[in-house]
């Protein structure tokens, strides 16, 4: 028995077939630019069948078990095809039909996912879970936004500056505790640095002098100069005139009376007044003034 093949190359089967393809019009071509075409209508038809081989495409890179390069193929196949999509839809209003970009259906467009500075490459389907395009899509751990120092001023009270630490009266003994272990830690530490052997050959601490001691003579010597310091205080007396207030007062109106003196008598005047100060023996100053 004969096989399909074989029949199909049979004369009769080619010539049914040849019969059957004068009446139709050979299949036409997409044109390989946007801008070759010049008809509205063509234009429209070529977009939707980009549209249709990216839909199928689409539903294919979706099943994972094709193969890494299957993918990347596929998925360089449907970016190559939505560039040519934007090339029909720009002739298209170049044409005087209707703005895709605005109007179109975005459900192509939004099954892909585009990384930030791809320029417009989108992965689409089992794309996005390649080796080395997943990490690109993790998204990082979203840092805590920096605090103005108005922010941080809100949070200072009382607390910040530790002035009712000791309200529960917990601190003060808590600090006495501490400053006693110190203490004792301190001398425990001196007292292994510094022994001294006695006769028997033990150590033995060693006293050191109080540097601040004061001793009974230098107490008394003290005292006895703080008295005589008084004594002396008491007994001093001042071989200078002081004046007192009323003195002051004298000399200030003196010294008032020169300067309106000289600032409103004239030359003559002031000889004059010289003159019969030398006659009369008194004090320049003490003459009357009208």
């Amino acid at each position: 028995m004969a096989r399909n093949s074989e029949k199909a190359m049979a004369m009769l089967n080619r010539y049914v077939a040849m019969k059957q393809a004068e009446g139709k019009a050979a299949p036409e071509k997409r044109p390989y630019l946007a801008t070759e075409c010049d008809d509205l209508g063509k234009a429209e038809k070529w977009r939707h069948q980009i549209i249709r081989e990216v839909a199928k495409k689409v539903s294919q890179i979706q099943n994972a078990g094709l193969g890494e390069f299957r993918i990347r193929d596929l998925n360089d196949e449907i970016n190559k095809l939505l560039r040519e999509k934007r090339h029909w839809e720009d002739r298209i209003i170049e044409l005087g039909g209707p703005n895709y970009h605005k109007v179109g259906p975005k459900m192509l467009d939004h099954e892909g996912k585009e990384i930030p500075g791809s320029r417009g490459y989108k992965y689409f389907g089992a794309a996005r879970e390649l080796p080395g395009v997943r990490e690109l899509f993790e998204e990082q751990a979203a840092t805590a936004p920096r605090k103005t120092r108005g922010q941080l001023s809100k949070l200072i009270d009382a607390d910040y500056y530790g002035y009712r630490d000791d309200e529960d009266g917990t601190l003060v003994p808590g600090e006495r505790e501490d400053e006693e272990k110190s203490i004792a830690a301190a001398c425990n530490e001196w007292k292994t640095r510094h022994p001294v052997a006695d006769e028997n050959g033990e150590a033995q601490e060693v006293e050191e002098d109080d540097i601040y001691a004061v001793k009974e003579d230098e107490v008394d010597d003290t005292v006895d100069k703080t008295k005589g310091d008084d004594e002396e205080e008491k007994s001093f007396v001042a071989h200078v005139p002081v004046p007192s207030q009323k003195d002051m007062e004298e000399l200030l109106v003196k010294r008032k009376k020169m300067e309106l003196l000289e600032k409103y008598a004239s030359e003559t005047l002031q000889a004059q007044t010289r003159e019969a100060k030398a006659l009369l023996g008194l004090n320049y100053m003490d003459l009357p003034t009208s």
